[in-house]
């Protein structure tokens, strides 16, 4: 499936493994990947992702991801959904981080340490995302995975990074809208 990655997507692909190293993580997770394609400059995806105005609210991305986390997974939809059935999903995530410390019920935490040599190896989900870019490439009848399938394939979700991109006006449907727009919806090999 790699030798069908443009330059772009396996920059991003890179790109998260430098994110990940950076935040000292054990795992490439999906939010790596939607770092990378933030840093990404020329490319459909980041034409995408400035068309809808993300690119300029990564702080505030980056926040609602950390915030998730600290949720343990819950992203902010459906910490909305579950008051409507009397579940404070913040007085949860208070008590648990007053039992345990802050940051108890964050995703992936794990006590060994980074090791720089290795390559920390992508998580379920981020593989999903890889497979699913292969999908998002065939349904548009591309015959390469450009970065804005890899795009497309997080806001398929599901998952907290669909979720956020969803809540930041990024939703499935608006990344094709945009990418329907661009040059007839075809992309262009980078």
């Amino acid at each position: 499936m790699f030798e069908r990655f443009t330059k772009s997507a396996r920059d991003v692909v890179e790109g998260a493994l430098g994110h990940a190293g950076k935040a000292r993580a054990e795992v490439v997770a999906e939010e790596h990947l939607l770092f990378s394609l933030l840093d990404a400059e020329g490319t459909r995806a980041s034409g995408v992702l400035a068309a809808l105005g993300v690119d300029r609210r990564r702080a505030a991305l980056e926040e609602a991801l950390a915030e998730a986390r600290r949720r343990g997974g819950v992203s902010r939809a459906d910490a909305e959904a579950l008051a409507g059935f009397g579940i404070d999903v913040a007085e949860i995530v208070a008590r648990v981080e007053d039992a345990h410390g802050t940051g108890a019920l964050a995703a992936g935490r794990r006590t060994r340490r980074w090791r720089p040599a290795g390559r920390p190896p992508l998580t379920r989900g981020a593989k999903t995302v890889l497979e699913r870019s292969l999908r998002a490439a065939v349904a548009r009848g591309d015959r390469h995975i450009g970065d804005e399938h890899l795009l497309l394939a997080l806001a398929t979700g599901p998952g907290v990074v669909a979720d956020v991109l969803a809540e930041f006006g990024a939703s499935w449907a608006d990344i094709e809208r945009v990418l329907g727009e661009g040059d007839g919806g075809r992309a262009r090999a980078s």
